[in-house]
């Protein structure tokens, strides 16, 4: 029996590609985009047309419960994926992110619960903060060093809450750190690889020591289906990373090398997180993944993150005309 999946935060970056990957997968996906003016449906709108001719799209918020009733009726499952993600903006707009990340939440868990749908809720490596032991387990303590990794903290554990309180079945992805083709400027990535295209190899960067294990979007995606096929383990939170890490220097390092340009960066001290906000090191422990849901990051090792990192560039360079409009608004 084909499983009818509604995915909320379709439109953004891992929401896209997971997207397509469940359509090739002959699933029947619905998706959730959020309403906005222009009537745009974020990298939805870039997909191939034989993708999306198979796709319903709903366009709204999950902050409007009886919308998300409504969508999730005949539904199998639903893949959160909606959130306001950006850390910055969170030291500015707490009560955003708390509507969003958690009453938001909560209507798609209370629709779920009323609907009989199975639930994948994505958390963040952030909650972490600065762990005290590395690979970072499931059962490391969390602590919130941004309103975002806050109220997504809180998020987690009101999915807990349901599955104990009402047995509904979710499970919790916790990616760490997620790169490839879509990211926003945002992200550390893509804000490297668009600065020195844009700027001639001049890029304006904050802190360069904390050390990531980044993650290609192929992988994580592949871990979210994975987590489609789970037979047990509801109510459960489990870690989606790799154990390759490297520093920020060392990634401008390996951008300078692909673009075949000297990088030279400057120090901007708004990029900076707040000095008790700066998360040191993300590493993720794979024992859970796999033992779970049988994942294998494919490009989890110096070569293959070279080569991950190498598609990414080339994506961006053909399609810099996304992002040359959004240069100034990111101060690029």
């Amino acid at each position: 029996m084909t499983k009818k999946i509604f995915i909320t935060g379709s439109e953004g970056f891992i929401g896209s590609h997971l997207l397509e990957k469940l359509v090739k997968k002959n699933y029947k996906v619905k998706a959730l985009c959020l309403y906005n003016s222009f009537n745009t449906w974020g990298w939805l709108d870039t997909l191939d047309k034989e993708i999306l001719q198979d796709v319903e799209i709903v366009t709204g918020d999950i902050r409007d419960k009886d919308l998300i009733v409504k969508n999730t009726k005949k539904m199998d499952y639903v893949i959160n994926l909606a959130a306001l993600i950006a850390i910055p903006y969170s030291y500015e707009a707490v009560e955003s992110f708390i509507q969003t990340n958690i009453i938001g939440l909560n209507n798609v868990l209370s629709a779920s619960l009323k609907n009989n749908c199975r639930v994948i809720h994505t958390s963040t490596s952030e909650v972490y903060g600065n762990a005290d032991s590395f690979p970072i387990k499931e059962e490391n303590k969390v602590f919130a060093k941004s309103p975002y990794a806050a109220t997504k903290i809180a998020g987690d554990q009101l999915c807990f809450s349901y599955n104990r309180s009402f047995n509904l079945p979710i499970t919790v992805i916790r990616p760490f750190n997620t790169f490839g083709p879509r990211q926003s400027l945002r992200a550390i990535i893509p804000t490297i690889i668009t600065q020195a295209l844009l700027n001639n190899g001049v890029i304006k960067l904050g802190n360069i020591y904390p050390k990531r294990n980044f993650n290609y979007i192929k992988d994580i995606v592949h871990g979210f289906d994975k987590a489609l096929n789970l037979k047990k383990n509801y109510g459960d939170v489990i870690n989606i990373g790799g154990n390759f890490e490297i520093s920020i220097k060392d990634l401008v390092n390996l951008v300078s090398k692909i673009i075949d340009k000297e990088i030279i960066v400057k120090t901007d001290k708004y990029r900076y997180r707040p000095k008790k906000g700066e998360v040191n090191r993300l590493i993720s422990s794979k024992t859970k993944s796999y033992k779970v849901l049988k994942w294998k990051p494919k490009y989890d090792n110096k070569k293959m993150f070279f080569q991950a990192l190498t598609e990414t560039v080339n994506w961006y360079s053909s399609n810099l005309k996304f992002y040359e409009s959004k240069s100034k608004i990111y101060n690029i």
